[in-house]
């Protein structure tokens, strides 16, 4: 994989350039380490039926392979969720993000868009709980978007709509890295 664009939200890159420099690497070097990928999901979408496509599946395997031999580790937050003036409670709800070494919140996301979005969310509870300083989003771009399933997202769209909700959401530093194959 390659990085084909960087994104930095209320200071993210430039955190992770000054304060965590090693950790930065290291995510350079898991992307780089993502090659020799095929196409191999036959789609049996209407729009692409019988096209080959890459698979998110494997993608999001190699990434946590290689994110796992460089000893991230996943952050998960357990809770009961209960009300004020409401009987009913739901323990074991939970918030979790897939790689974290030091205060660096890292997803790799290659789903709908919907679920970028979450991650940005996620890394807002995690900063407002002092357990982390800055969140990484590893997206595909929009190029790559076009060989895999209907329904994956592209980073591009995620940029925008950070960019147009100005300093109000996140409000956490975040860098966003496009990426294609």
């Amino acid at each position: 994989m390659r990085k084909v664009y960087e994104y930095s939200h209320l200071g993210g890159a430039e955190i992770l350039q000054v304060r965590f420099p090693a950790i930065q690497k290291e995510i350079d070097q898991v992307i780089a380490s993502i090659k020799d990928l095929k196409k191999n999901k036959v789609s049996k979408e209407k729009t692409m039926k019988g096209e080959l496509l890459y698979s998110p599946k494997e993608l999001n395997a190699r990434f946590r392979d290689a994110f796992h031999a460089k000893n991230f580790k996943e952050l998960k937050d357990v809770y009961t969720i209960k009300f004020d003036d409401y009987d009913y409670e739901i323990p074991g709800a939970f918030k979790q993000v897939d790689f974290v070494k030091g205060k660096v919140l890292t997803e790799v996301q290659l789903g709908k868009y919907a679920f970028m979005f979450y991650d940005m969310a996620k890394f807002q509870y995690f900063f407002n709980e002092n357990k982390a300083d800055v969140g990484i989003e590893i997206v595909p771009c929009h190029s790559m978007h076009k060989q895999m399933s209907t329904g994956v997202s592209y980073g591009e769209q995620l940029i925008y709509d950070i960019e147009r909700l100005k300093r109000h959401f996140p409000a956490v530093p975040v860098k966003v890295i496009l990426i294609d194959v």
